[in-house]
């Protein structure tokens, strides 16, 4: 008799083969593939020809996705033109300028954070924006790009998830019965990890203060090596106009803020009538950001060609060049769709969690701080936190009636916990786009902003444990934000007595 895996605990097994080798190993794309391996072997109940037919299969359903498809069209637009703002000499002249303006490694580090937190739009968007302009700021002052992917990644997603006007608020809203967006609203001030996270990456800029193996990355690159010695291949260009002035670098990218908003919401309908917040609500995601990121690249065309601030063959050039700087990630992406397809669609790790949810009896008023770590694990697993959200979300609508004051509660600490696990995960599409934002090997990414999201997590477990008692949001920030304080204080003193 066949044994079945699907359902089971053994879902979340191919997922933790990968990132454990991945963290152990440092070879990303291997590990990414023995984890898919494994999800094969349990779905095909070990059968070597059905192994490999299935695993071949998933890879060609995740291609044939339009959302995935959208999104590797978006990433390779973005690259064409971070290798046209080079060419140009755009981002040469915005470092120049930026280094008059800013004069120090706390200043660099405070305008990257203040960068993510403007572009809210959207965490791809935001992770590939930011990583264009400010790597000639951060690299001048000696940031290391282990660091620089963590500023670029706490805010991402953590912006995103407390952004009303966001593709994720979108999302949060279609998963939610009701006015799914009033609950979305409703849940902003009790989402510890995005609050936290922020709160954290700006104290840690402001301090200078770095643990872990960060602090060693910070270490080297305060001696030049900013790549902690494993340099990202392929985002040398050479020819880069001497003459470039920053409206080269400045314009397109504002080009692209404003045609990707434009995209979203014309996806969403506001051009048929709907309202500016539904079509936000209702857009779609991928598809703006190709539309806004190619109507981007029109508009660098005729800006720099006329100008001849770029020949007509070097702008031909920028294409295969930008394409180039992005095969990592696309690689990654690819390998990570594939095994959260296993995980997720395959062998079920959402019904498992969900029937295990369903057939507990846990105590109402522990339920955030139990739906926080669970969410937390399972987009850790999965890489997905839009998945995770999506599962937990109408368990907790099953749960707790509308109008109980846990229900928002409890919303709020799967979105949080679905983040957090998307910022730890080497899978996750957002750590990916950090990675490659910053120019960054990933795993190094990976494993020095862990310590960093579990030292915030631990604060969120506390503030949902009150926040499930008292059901008043200043006692759950408040307890939050001290648990935070009285970490990082350890943590401090931990690095003294080593010293």
């Amino acid at each position: 008799m066949e044994m079945s895996f699907v359902g089971t605990v053994w879902s979340l097994l191919p997922p933790i083969i990968a990132i454990v080798l991945a963290l152990i190993t440092k070879e990303v794309y291997l590990s990414l593939f023995i984890g898919i391996v494994s999800g094969a072997l349990l779905y095909t109940n070990f059968s070597p020809i059905g192994t490999v037919n299935a695993i071949f299969d998933m890879m060609a359903e995740k291609l044939g996705d339009s959302w995935n498809i959208g999104i590797l069209i978006f990433l390779v637009f973005l690259g064409i033109m971070v290798a046209l703002m080079t060419k140009a000499g755009g981002s040469a002249a915005y470092g120049d300028w930026a280094n008059k303006k800013i004069k120090s490694k706390k200043a660099a580090s405070l305008a990257t954070v203040g960068l993510g937190c403007l572009i809210f739009v959207d965490d791809y968007f935001n992770c590939l924006t930011v990583g264009s302009v400010m790597r000639p700021v951060t690299d001048r002052f000696n940031i290391s790009r282990a660091k620089l992917a963590y500023l670029i990644d706490a805010t991402a997603a953590p912006i995103c998830i407390i952004a009303p006007i966001s593709s994720w608020a979108a999302a949060v809203s279609g998963y939610t019965s009701g006015d799914g967006f009033q609950l979305f609203l409703q849940t902003i001030p009790f989402n510890l990890y995005a609050l936290l996270t922020i709160i954290m990456v700006v104290y840690l800029s402001i301090s200078g203060f770095d643990f872990g193996g960060m602090a060693q990355y910070e270490k080297k690159a305060m001696e030049g090596d900013i790549f902690g010695g494993e340099k990202v291949v392929g985002e040398e260009i050479a020819d880069v106009n001497p003459n470039g002035k920053v409206i080269d670098l400045i314009l397109p990218v504002i080009a692209l803020i404003a045609f990707c908003v434009i995209g979203l919401v014309y996806t969403g309908g506001f051009f048929e009538g709907e309202t500016f917040i539904n079509a936000f609500a209702n857009c779609d995601a991928a598809r703006g950001l190709v539309l806004g990121s190619f109507a981007a690249l029109i508009f660098t065309f005729l800006l720099y060609i006329p100008r001849k601030v770029v020949t007509f063959r070097q702008f031909a050039d920028c294409i295969p060049q930008g394409f180039k700087m992005m095969v990592s990630a696309i690689l990654i992406l690819i390998l990570a769709w594939s095994l959260g397809g296993f995980c997720s669609d395959r062998l079920a790790a959402g019904a498992f969690v969900e029937a295990a949810l369903e057939g507990s009896t846990i105590s109402t008023a522990i339920m955030p701080a139990i739906l926080f770590a669970i969410a937390t694990g399972l987009a850790f697993a999965t890489g997905t936190s839009w998945g995770t959200f999506g599962i937990l979300i109408p368990i907790v609508t099953a749960i707790f009636p509308e109008g109980d004051p846990l229900l928002v509660i409890s919303i709020a600490s799967c979105l949080a916990g679905a983040v957090c696990g998307d910022h730890t995960s080497p899978i996750s599409d957002t750590t990916i786009m950090a990675s490659a934002g910053a120019q960054c090997n990933h795993v190094n990414h990976v494993s020095t902003q862990i310590p960093y999201a579990m030292t915030v997590a631990a604060a969120c477990v506390v503030g949902y444990l009150v926040a499930g008692f008292t059901q008043n949001v200043i006692f759950t920030f408040l307890s939050g934000l001290a648990t935070l304080a009285v970490i990082l204080v350890a943590i401090k003193a931990a690095n003294r007595r080593k010293v």
